[in-house]
């Protein structure tokens, strides 16, 4: 399975827009050619978040989008995701590789330099760092720590290694994340709650595609 890890990330929030499920912004996100789907809800039950993770990874098979579940490494197992994403509070990295096996993709969530060093030596196969610019979808994401940081990360990572950005990223800010070095955004309100989510998700591309999309970032 090829796995990509630049483009658009896009991560799937019932909360942000009460009329769009986490099935509808995932259908945007295949149909508008997104790298990555990933369902995030902290509220749902098990059974609500297998039975939705289920329904995302049969959008997702037959694709090129890949399907990661945001903390829940039980969820990606039992729904036969590509992988998982997780955070500080979440499964340590090598105990989920473990888990997980070798051909399942992890993400890691940093915020500086050294968290970044930190996940690659545990094996995480990209690194997710934010809140670039300040967002109301996720309310522990601290301060903003801007386009800088994305540099910053970018020199200590080892070359051709995935770096994703992720926090009030749009289709106005966009270009600077991926001028900045990030191989990816990781955009949530800016599919959610757009007019058209599918042609969000296209212009997303496209721009990625004009700045970033000759030096795609494969594993």
């Amino acid at each position: 399975m090829p796995k990509k890890f630049a483009g658009v990330y896009v991560v799937t929030d019932r909360f942000v827009n009460p009329n769009r499920s986490h099935i509808d912004i995932a259908k945007a996100a295949v149909k508008g050619g997104a790298s990555f789907v990933q369902i995030r809800d902290k509220e749902a039950t098990t059974r609500q978040l297998l039975d939705w993770a289920r329904a995302i990874r049969d959008l997702t098979r037959n694709n090129d989008t890949l399907f990661i579940v945001n903390d829940r490494v039980d969820i990606a197992l039992a729904s036969e995701a590509d992988g998982v994403h997780l955070g500080d509070d979440d499964m340590p990295v090598p105990i989920a590789r473990r888990l997980l096996g070798a051909s399942k993709i992890i993400g890691r969530s940093v915020a500086n330099e050294d968290e970044a060093i930190k996940a690659v030596a545990e094996g995480a196969d990209y690194v997710s760092i934010g809140s670039i610019f300040a967002t109301s979808t996720k309310t522990d994401a601290g301060e903003p720590i801007g386009l800088e940081a994305i540099k910053r990360v970018r020199e200590v990572l080892p070359k051709d290694y995935p770096l994703v950005a992720i926090g009030g990223i749009n289709l106005q800010n966009a270009a600077k994340v991926f001028e900045a070095g990030a191989d990816a955004v990781a955009v949530i309100s800016a599919v959610a709650c757009a007019d058209d989510p599918v042609d969000a998700v296209r212009q997303l591309k496209r721009l990625w595609e004009k700045i970033r999309g000759g030096e795609q970032r494969c594993n």
